[in-house]
């Protein structure tokens, strides 16, 4: 597909672009608006293929709430495998709220050992809505510091909790992983911090980042690259213990299985596979 066309919908999910806007710049590139709409199923999520995670007996799937900051009660869904003390593991959504695709990542993260809770940032204001377009409107709704409250809460959660053995990290994917950063920021006793395709802290702040931290770019996602090298710097400079990743030919998004356009097998396997080692090695 056209890479300005994907371009063109990386803007839409992430910038103040209205639907109408939005549609009228792809029948504008696509030559009419009758291509427009047969391209527009293949940029939209389709989370019939959410699911890579195959329902185990052994993974004990639920939703749960714990209590965020002050007055509000988070909503978040669990997975716990089998065993005692085990590493935890916070997912962090995307801007589009906690979805299939989310749930499914919480699944892969307990498949591999560990229990996992993907929070719902959207839980002050109900919860995530089955409209994406309402959903991505409320992002905008959000109290930052309110927000990195209830994630913050979420890890003590984690790190209290009865099944777990005290040692956290987290991974979070678009504005998730720009949250992740936060986390790592905000919380000290984490153990490891990995970031997809998420826009990168402050430079100021990275000295407070004790966690080790992971993160992953795709080499065609211009707009969440162009930080990478302040980032990076920053990073060395506080000796920070980390690893970056730029996956050539990929773009934004490319671990979203729902994603058609954007979905890079290769890439996507070969994040998760430095992912799980880092949460091996720090959570176990």
């Amino acid at each position: 597909m056209d890479q300005r066309i994907i371009n063109l919908y990386d803007e839409y999910t992430h910038a103040p672009l209205s639907r109408k806007e939005f549609i009228n710049r792809l029948a504008k590139l696509t030559g009419s608006l009758a291509l427009a709409m047969t391209v527009l199923p293949l940029l939209e999520n389709n989370y019939a293929n959410a699911a890579t995670v195959v329902p185990d007996k052994d993974l004990k799937a639920e939703d749960i709430t714990y209590p965020g900051a002050e007055g509000v009660t988070m909503k978040a869904f669990q997975v716990k495998p089998e065993g005692k003390k085990l590493g935890t593991v916070m997912v962090i959504h995307e801007n589009r709220g906690l979805n299939p695709h989310i749930k499914d990542v919480a699944m892969r993260v307990a498949q591999a050992g560990f229990l996992a809770i993907a929070p719902d940032a959207l839980s002050v204001f109900g919860g995530t809505p089955a409209n994406e377009d309402e959903a991505r409107g409320l992002f905008a709704k959000l109290d930052a510091k309110q927000n990195i409250t209830n994630f913050v809460k979420g890890l003590e959660y984690l790190e209290k909790h009865k099944n777990g053995n005290g040692k956290t990290g987290v991974v979070g994917f678009c504005w998730g992983g720009a949250l992740a950063a936060q986390m790592a920021i905000h919380s000290p006793s984490l153990d490891a911090a990995v970031a997809y395709y998420g826009r990168q802290p402050e430079a100021a702040d990275v000295p407070k980042i004790k966690a080790e931290f992971m993160a992953h770019y795709g080499g065609l996602d211009e707009r969440v690259n162009a930080g990478i090298p302040a980032f990076e710097t920053a990073l060395k400079a506080a000796g920070t213990k980390h690893q970056l990743f730029v996956y050539e030919g990929a773009n934004h998004a490319f671990n979203n299985t729902s994603s058609p356009t954007r979905y890079h097998e290769a890439a996507a396997k070969l994040a998760w596979d430095r992912t799980l080692e880092l949460f091996n090695r720090k959570l176990k």
